[in-house]
């Protein structure tokens, strides 16, 4: 690659500068020593010391605005930590690509000079010798030829380990629930540092999605993926899954760090590098040559080591603190039939959006109410939705004497009779007037009518509106279309099956489903009896519904 005229003059000056560049470079593996073994449930070989110190400085040491300069199968030759010139940002500018390129095309060519030395039986000279004992010290003599094949640049994380870390509090207990439930290690629970640093939206290029980054064909097996829901969104949906798939891959594969690394390289294809190589992980990462076993796959592994060694101890690697996010505290609640979301909404008032952002494994369809939800999905609700609908009073019937007439009605006069004491509701537009009744707004004792074996029934007002009359109590009667208390309410009655409509005063945190629900009818029923729109879903505590009539 040519370099830029710009830089060359950088590119010179550092060739004399090379010598001390690399001793600043070098990595402190004591640390591994004392927290990992080669026994263990996370063994961690000689031959992966450096893969595992090189990841632990990525991720709690060189910031996003440095550039480690290496050699990417011997992680420990380190040939420059650059800085990065300019504004940090997410993604190099044109200035720091630039530049970026020029330092790794000046190292492949110093590189490919000291190959053609040894090759010619030259010995090194200057600083050409740091090279090369650099190269011979991770990998003998032989790691000299193709080296300048194997330069790569890897930008710090720290910032990013850092954010994930304070993400990581809301989920870590959960997660360690969800592996200790299944017998498997709890420090599983930190694989989303190395997949997705804990962002929950984050997605490959290869098409893995979500914090544990499950492609769409491994989620298929593992959880729900489909045009409604894809739970690979779902940080513990997702978990609850990646639990199986560890616990399957332990169960073929007899170790976990073969279970681990088949996490990104699968199942199938670490049992083929344990058939030739069997559990030795160390040995596997060296030599074994799969067609797809490549740099992601040799050091996924020792990524995972890595990051449960920084994300244990963060007091030492951050010193300035982590500020955790608090711990997760929604209500899970599972549906047992298939129902829309602004339904379910509605039911445990809350608004959509809420439920929205709360349930991240929500597709478009379901979010906005044209495709059901189905049977078996979760619902993440605001802490307390469910104990508060829980201690909710059950909505209970209020009995009226009559029903509300019609506009067009006029106050009708009732016989005597020996009827119970009758409660008027308030909500009536206009009063009945009752004969004989004392002038107390309480309920009011009628005069009895004269002895009759049997009850006198009410009849009905004459239908001309200038000439009402009472029905003579002395006379017998002809036979009139009368309310009854024990007959049932013919269609379009105004009155319910006790012989009045029943009315439902509404209860705080109660919604028109709840309320149809309870009454065995339908919402669109209860918005019929109540002359209401199809728009009109809003009730208010107090509000006088009719259940009946």
């Amino acid at each position: 690659m040519r370099i830029p005229a710009r830089y060359q003059l950088t590119a010179l000056i550092s060739a004399f500068l090379l010598l001390p560049l690399f001793g600043c470079s070098s990595i402190d593996k004591s640390s591994i020593h004392k927290r990992n073994s080669t026994t263990g449930t996370f063994p961690v070989p000689s031959e992966i010391e450096d893969n595992v110190a090189f990841w632990r400085s990525v991720y709690a040491e060189w910031s996003r605005g440095q550039v480690a300069i290496h050699d990417d199968e011997h992680m420990g030759v380190i040939y420059e930590v650059l800085d990065l010139p300019g504004l940090t940002r997410a993604g190099y500018t044109t200035e720091q690509k630039r530049f970026v390129q020029a330092r790794t095309a000046y190292y492949k060519s110093r590189l490919e000079g000291l190959e053609a030395k040894v090759r010619a039986g030259r010995s090194p000279s200057g600083s050409e010798e740091v090279l090369y004992d650099k190269l011979v010290d991770a990998g003998g003599k032989r790691a000299i030829y193709g080296a300048s094949d194997r330069v790569r640049c890897q930008r710090g994380l720290r910032e990013r380990f850092r954010r994930g870390l304070e993400v990581s509090g809301r989920y870590d207990a959960k997660f360690r629930e969800i592996f200790r439930s299944r017998g498997l290690p709890e420090d599983l629970a930190y694989l989303p540092h190395v997949e997705s640093s804990f962002q929950p939206h984050a997605r490959s290029s290869v098409g893995a999605a979500g914090m544990w980054q499950f492609t769409r064909g491994t989620g298929k097996i593992y959880m729900t993926v489909n045009g409604t829901v894809d739970e690979r969104l779902d940080p513990v949906i997702a978990a609850e899954g990646a639990a199986r798939y560890l616990s399957d891959a332990h169960r073929k594969l007899g170790s976990w760090p073969l279970a681990v690394t088949s996490y990104n390289h699968g199942q199938g294809g670490m049992k083929k590098a344990k058939a030739i190589y069997g559990d030795d992980i160390g040995t596997i990462v060296r030599s074994y040559k799969g067609p797809y076993f490549g740099f992601a796959s040799r050091n996924f592994y020792s990524e995972f080591i890595a990051a449960r060694e920084v994300a244990s101890n963060p007091g030492k690697y951050f010193p300035g603190g982590v500020r955790y996010q608090a711990p997760l505290a929604e209500d899970r609640l599972v549906l047992r039939h298939s129902m829309p979301a602004p339904r379910v909404a509605r039911h445990y008032g809350v608004s959509t959006f809420r439920l929205a952002d709360l349930n991240m494994h929500w597709q478009g369809p379901a979010r906005d109410g044209r495709a059901n939800l189905p049977a078996g999905t979760t619902v993440w609700l605001p802490s307390g939705t469910l104990g508060r609908v829980a201690r909710a009073p059950a909505p209970m019937p209020v009995m009226l004497a009559k029903a509300e007439p019609e506009p067009e009605q006029k106050p009708v006069k009732i016989a005597k009779a020996e009827p119970k004491p009758v409660k008027i509701a308030k909500a009536e537009p206009k009063p009945i007037k009752i004969a004989q009744a004392e002038p107390e707004p309480k309920p009011v004792k009628i005069a009895k009518a004269e002895p009759e074996p049997k009850p006198i029934k009410i009849a009905k007002a004459e239908p001309k509106p200038k000439s009402k009359k009472v029905a003579n109590a002395q006379r017998k009667p002809k036979p009139a279309k009368v309310a009854q208390a024990e007959s049932k309410p013919k269609k379009g009655s105004k009155t319910g099956a006790s012989g009045a409509a029943k009315v439902h005063v509404v209860k705080p945190n109660e919604t028109l489903y709840r309320v149809a629900t309870y009454y065995e009818l339908s919402v669109k029923e209860l918005r019929r009896l109540n002359r209401m729109g199809p728009e009109d879903t809003n009730i208010r505590p107090g509000q006088r519904l009719r259940v009946s009539g």
